[in-house]
């Protein structure tokens, strides 16, 4: 089975810095994409960032400029730097993961900026 454990979420002042990092275990194949979620109070989970096998890239463009995603593919982990964080930034962040067979979601981080 696989899993999808997330860390770095918490708490950080307007234009602070944070950055998630997820790893997937449980399964001999790579993911073909990775990519980060989110979902604030009252609104639909939406893409923020993703990364394929091949590295491409592709972001959401509220954080175009602010956020950098990248991955290590033989360690199965896919990271999300977020840089001049903003209040509406503050939600729940997914980490999500394209296996050939099947999607996976992690279990869910907070982040909350605000002064």
């Amino acid at each position: 089975q696989v899993q999808l454990v997330e860390s770095g979420g918490g708490l950080v002042q307007p234009g602070g810095s944070l950055r998630l990092s997820c790893a997937a275990s449980g399964s001999i194949l790579s993911p073909n994409a990775m990519g980060w979620y989110r979902q604030a109070p009252g609104k639909q989970r939406e893409l923020v960032a993703r990364i394929t096998s091949t590295g491409s890239t592709n972001y959401a463009d509220s954080v175009k400029g602010r956020f950098t995603i990248s991955r290590d593919k033989a360690k199965k982990t896919v990271t999300l730097q977020m840089n001049s964080l903003k209040p509406e930034d503050t939600a729940v962040y997914y980490c999500n993961a394209n296996f050939p067979l099947n999607i996976y979601w992690g279990q869910g981080t907070q982040v909350t900026v605000s002064s």
